[in-house]
């Protein structure tokens, strides 16, 4: 049976990015399942937590959270 990779904290290294014109952080990176959770709408005063695809997010972002 395959082990199940750990998830990888991202909160403390402060990537943002641009995210359907709204600002974005990522906060948790999944390797066994490739999503990320991100909160939506960084700057305003509803900040949501949603997760998404890791192919969802800026080229230059995947090569800061490097999957493999």
């Amino acid at each position: 049976m395959a082990k199940k990779k750990k998830s990888i904290d991202l909160s403390l290294r402060e990537i943002l990015f641009s995210l359907e014109e709204t600002t974005s952080k990522a906060i948790r990176f999944y390797p066994h399942n490739m999503t990320v959770d991100i909160f939506y709408d960084y700057y305003s005063t509803k900040k949501q937590l949603k997760n998404i695809p890791f192919a969802h997010i800026p080229k230059n972002i995947k090569k800061i959270i490097k999957p493999n």
